[in-house]
């Protein structure tokens, strides 16, 4: 497949990227130091439509495909990991399995307000004693009483747990377990019972919030199953399959901000009498990191492209995002060494964005579920 960006993408990706340098980059420093949620960009976005940017535009988006959104990921992933993850979480965590698996009143009552901004989204899968392993470790249980689904258990990792409006939550529906056993219910966050701790304390994304949550008696009609009752792990998988290319996407834009930053400090630091630029060794490091990126904004183009066509992508999606997400490692670690002493001093960008990116290698499936994901779909073809 040969890939170039239309017109269309090439003018949302200079608006996004000039709202990025306007709006996002320049507190990303702010918002790393202080933990602070950034609702000033959120509220600025959302006139823009980039809250909504792949929802249909009946029900408030902008009706952009899925190449659009990775665009918009991967320059807000530029500007700041941490807003970047928020909109990511957002956009194909909790709008996007509403948009998919949702009935019209489902997506007229929830999806409306979100995709035009006035709500945040998150999707709650993990729980203590479930993380890779979804199918046999839920325990969080959904009992229907009446005309009523009755939640309890908890979650954890929830981003945007407690600015969200609007949760998706993997629940079990049926005790004898299996692979059927699974739902998906949709929650207000308001909703007694529904109780977020504090905001976990991270080695990076400090903007971008996580919560544990406990829930206990939460009482929801049953019009909020999303999709078919035990689809819910299938319905899953489906939705990480699209949310591993925004995460590849973020990475993207992380290696991006740290190979330029790298490139600006080689041109400008001088050392044995001339920019260090002008040394082999580092300009080995320049070239290396550029190709990385390169192929990795192949990688997530193509997935989002595959997702576009409607055609399948699961293999293409855990290709992308372990790509991605390695060698955003791999250009920071370079970006740092470039930097040398000041790499590792919070003065300068690139031990922020390191940090930031080490959660892509986890969130979303691990870079070993990717393998295995691979794998797998090598051996079925």
């Amino acid at each position: 497949m040969l890939f170039e960006l239309d017109d269309e993408h090439k003018a949302l990706q200079s608006m996004v990227r000039d709202f990025v340098d306007q709006e996002v980059a320049p507190r990303a420093r702010h918002v790393d130091e202080t933990g602070e949620y950034p609702w000033d960009a959120l509220h600025k976005m959302a006139p823009l439509g980039l809250l909504g940017l792949n929802i249909p535009e009946e029900y408030g988006g902008a009706g952009a495909d899925q190449v659009s959104a990775a665009i918009l990921i991967e320059e807000l992933g530029r500007g700041c990991g941490s807003t970047a993850l928020i909109v990511a979480a957002h956009l194909g965590l909790c709008c996007g399995p509403i948009n998919r698996f949702g009935t019209h009143a489902q997506k007229q009552t929830y999806l409306t307000p979100l995709a035009q901004g006035q709500h945040i989204g998150c999707l709650g899968l993990t729980e203590p004693g479930a993380g890779s392993d979804l199918q046999g470790g839920v325990r969080t249980f959904a009992e229907r009483v009446g005309d009523q689904w009755v939640i309890n258990g908890s979650k954890m990792w929830l981003t945007n747990g407690g600015e969200a409006t609007t949760a998706v939550l993997l629940v079990r529906t049926d005790r004898r377990g299996g692979s059927h056993s699974l739902s998906h219910i949709i929650v207000p966050t308001r909703t007694p019972g529904f109780q977020p701790g504090k905001p976990e304390e991270k080695m990076g994304l400090h903007g971008s919030h996580t919560y544990a949550v406990a829930i206990e008696n939460v009482r929801v009609p049953v019009e909020n199953l999303l999709g078919e009752e035990g689809r819910g792990l299938h319905q899953t998988l489906e939705v990480l399959d699209g949310g591993r290319i925004g995460i590849a996407a973020l990475s993207v834009g992380l290696a991006q901000a740290a190979f330029d930053a790298a490139l600006a400090y080689a041109k400008a630091r001088n050392a044995f009498g001339t920019a260090i630029a002008n040394h082999q060794a580092v300009q080995w490091m320049l070239a290396d990191s550029d190709t990385d990126i390169q192929a990795a904004r192949l990688l997530v183009f193509k997935a989002a492209w595959l997702k576009d066509m409607g055609r399948s992508y699961t293999k293409e999606a855990a290709q992308a995002k372990l790509f991605a997400t390695e060698m955003a490692e791999r250009v920071c670690y370079r970006a740092i060494q470039i930097h040398g002493g000041y790499g590792y001093s919070r003065e300068y960008p690139v031990e922020r964005i390191y940090r930031d990116n080490r959660l892509m290698e986890i969130g979303e499936g691990t870079s070993e579920i990717q393998r295995l994901v691979i794998a797998r779909r090598l051996l079925e073809q």
